[in-house]
């Protein structure tokens, strides 16, 4: 097996803080196979009904602790002192271990996901092919893929509105998660076979993701007026933490996954516009001037000439990347590009937001036609994806007579539902490890717990940087 590039010190410290959360997973997992399989042999001569209850019993605790942690485990975890509870995991201390078993689980899955991760990207040791784009196969597998689909997702949704408490017609959540879904779909089969004629078209969802950005933190924040740190840090850890262990791990700039650095500062930007004198955000004139604000800032940062690489020059460092293809280009022209070409759209989802709780369907207009769109979010998708199909690209060539070619059929379902299954469970790992290591209502512990994480990362950071200078020491 050949490596690309040399290994850093962030690969080797990730190493070093993996393998001993891999042993204690599996010493945990053997923990509680040998707990069950004592248990069970304690109350093999128990009459029918007393099993059944112990049964029942046990099936509760256990769905409990497979959803995460359970809540007598959870308190345990947060009381204890940050001291303690790495003093019990170094100890390998059986009753630690079995407790937060769940927590365990989550970090050995998100380390086995990384590595993977760079066996694939950074190794030789599963081959590379080339893309190779067949319009016909495209489109096929993408019809397949709503025909299939078409048959869970075509259902009617009564969410409420929390601030009207009206049933929601439009925009709910059911309709813009399906909407982001059907998104990521195309995003994977565009890059997969690189797809570079339905370019226009992904750009449209980049921007439809930006617009939900502005559109969801807006409703959010203006209706529950929650703008505490818990909640900040939360939403930044949902962002970015898969994200940090992937420019660690494959040691890769930040913005190669332009996505999420967009997506961080189009939500800073929300969360500044509402939080700051949020107790005027009840009033129209204010709520205008801020919306103002937010246009004006914008303008001032991306419409005049070298007030961005003014602004952004401190965060090159993290914001920054060469183009290999371009040398001579500024270290900051990539984010320049990517940030600026949705600009404004976050703000036009902030408006959108900020009516959409009065939002009705007019007497008089045809209910039944419009409420295809809110009800039917798959049927709505389709619709625009075939229009812009037709137009866009049957208008250019005709359907080619090639036959299918049948492996690259197989690989590429087989690529999508890995893709897509790896997504769901990483978003499912993300959320588990937020509630343990970032509490809700406790500021203190959250601050103990970011100081405490920056002192392990230093500490595996100093050590993988005296084992990577042993060989050279030696030579």
């Amino acid at each position: 097996m050949v490596v690309s590039g040399p290994i850093t010190p962030g690969q080797v410290s990730f190493l070093l803080g993996v393998i001993p959360v891999f042993i204690a997973w599996i010493y945990s997992e053997f923990l509680e196979y040998k707990k069950s399989a004592s248990h069970s042999k304690v109350h093999s001569d128990n009459n029918l009904v007393e099993l059944g209850e112990e049964t029942i019993k046990e099936d509760d605790r256990a769905v409990l602790l497979e959803g995460g942690l359970t809540r007598s485990a959870s308190a345990k975890f947060h009381s204890a002192s940050i001291k303690t509870n790495l003093m019990r995991f170094l100890t390998m201390e059986d009753s630690f271990l079995l407790e937060n078993r769940a927590t365990l689980r989550a970090m050995a899955e998100i380390g086995a996901i990384l590595v993977y991760f760079y066996i694939c990207d950074r190794t030789n040791l599963l081959g590379e092919s080339t893309k190779k784009y067949n319009r016909d196969l495209f489109l096929f597998l993408y019809a397949l893929l709503i025909i299939v689909s078409a048959m869970t997702s075509l259902k009617k949704h009564s969410d409420k509105s929390a601030f009207s408490g009206k049933t929601m017609q439009y925009l709910s959540r059911h309709q813009t998660e399906e909407w982001k879904g059907w998104m990521q779909v195309l995003f994977l089969m565009y890059h997969y076979f690189a797809a570079t004629e339905i370019y226009n078209a992904i750009r449209v969802f980049i921007a439809a993701y930006v617009w939900m950005t502005g559109f969801g933190n807006f409703s959010y924040y203006y209706i529950r007026k929650d703008f505490s740190v818990a909640r900040f840090t939360q939403m930044m850890w949902r962002l970015n933490f898969f994200v940090a262990f992937c420019c660690i791990v494959l040691n890769n700039d930040y913005m190669l996954y332009y996505i999420c650095p967009m997506h961080t500062l189009f939500t800073l930007m929300v969360y500044g516009a509402l939080g700051i004198f949020s107790k005027y955000n009840e009033i129209p004139s204010v709520m205008a001037v801020k919306i103002l604000a937010c246009f004006l800032v914008v303008i001032l940062i991306w419409e005049i000439p070298g007030v961005f690489e003014i602004f952004w020059s401190p965060l090159s460092f993290l914001l920054g990347y060469t183009d290999p293809a371009k040398p001579d280009l500024s270290r900051l022209h990539e984010w320049h590009f990517r940030s600026g070409l949705d600009r404004y759209i976050w703000i036009i989802g902030m408006i959108y937001a900020y009516y959409h709780p009065n939002v009705d369907i007019p007497n008089g207009q045809p209910k039944w036609l419009l409420s295809l769109v809110p009800e039917y979010p798959l049927l709505n998708f389709m619709l625009t994806t075939a229009i812009y199909i037709l137009v866009n690209i049957f208008s250019t060539l005709p359907c080619s007579a090639n036959s299918f070619d049948y492996i690259h059929l197989f690989i590429f379902l087989s690529s999508c539902l890995a893709s897509l299954q790896i997504s769901h469970r990483l978003f499912e790992l993300t959320n588990t490890l937020k509630s343990v290591f970032i509490p809700t209502k406790e500021n203190r512990r959250l601050l103990y717990n970011f100081v405490a994480g920056i002192a392990i990362s230093l500490i595996l950071y100093c050590t993988a940087l005296i084992l990577l200078q042993i060989p050279h020491s030696r030579a």
